[in-house]
């Protein structure tokens, strides 16, 4: 079954299904590692493997946000027409030193800038671990299909970049985004659970206060237990 499900995986998606993940119970503490296939099997899921992920919405100059469409070859909620719009750049800390350093979300951040350079091209070197606000945790368990899912607490932080580096994507302003959520749910397209779950639980509370987030930090909260 999982090598019949895994067939509009390219050669770079199947690779990372091996990563190492940090494996954590629901109050985000590490209880230990797993494969990155294993993560995301709905039958690992339903038996309560955990991991630890993260968000990052990225805003421009003009306080619009950096939405992706994600890719045809992701093994949950996968690009098949119409690609499903999310947040800036989602991912996983790996189960390695400068990855699970957890102070100030350290580890975190440095996956976080590790995605970030891989899917936008963001040099690491442009940006500092400490640039991004980190918001608080989001906990969520989302069935992609009968086979893939997701089960994870993420990390959600919030950052700036300038759009000359990911000219490719598509910047929204607030009522854009409020737009496309609407038309999400009248099933006009898809969205990913995750940045449904942030959008309208956060970040369009937020938004009208990029300049100064400092209130709304919540570092120690996790949200959807």
């Amino acid at each position: 079954m999982f090598q019949a499900s895994k067939t509009h995986l390219n050669e770079l998606q199947i690779k990372r299904l091996e990563e190492i993940l940090i494996v954590i119970d629901k109050q985000d503490q590490i209880i230990g590692a797993d494969t990155k296939k294993n993560c995301h099997l709905m039958e690992t899921i339903n038996k309560g493997l955990l991991h630890r992920g993260f968000s990052v919405v990225l805003f421009n100059t003009q306080n619009q946000l950096l939405v992706q469409q994600r890719a045809d070859a992701k093994y949950t909620f996968p690009g098949e027409p119409p690609r499903h719009f999310t947040d800036s750049c989602s991912s996983h800390p790996l189960y390695v030193p400068e990855e699970l350093e957890e102070e100030d979300a350290v580890g975190v951040r440095r996956a976080a800038l590790r995605r970030l350079q891989a899917e936008l091209g963001i040099p690491q070197d442009q940006t500092s671990i400490m640039d991004s606000i980190f918001m608080n945790r989001i906990y969520h368990k989302s069935p992609s299909d009968d086979i893939w899912g997701d089960h994870e607490n993420g990390y959600l932080s919030v950052g700036e970049e300038d759009p000359r580096e990911v000219r490719s994507y598509s910047y929204m302003s607030q009522e854009d985004v409020q737009e496309l959520l609407d038309r999400g749910t009248r099933g006009e397209e898809k969205i990913t659970p995750w940045f449904r779950t942030i959008a309208e639980g956060f970040l369009l509370s937020w938004w009208p206060h990029l300049e100064d987030v400092s209130p709304f930090v919540e570092p120690d909260k996790i949200y959807g237990l």
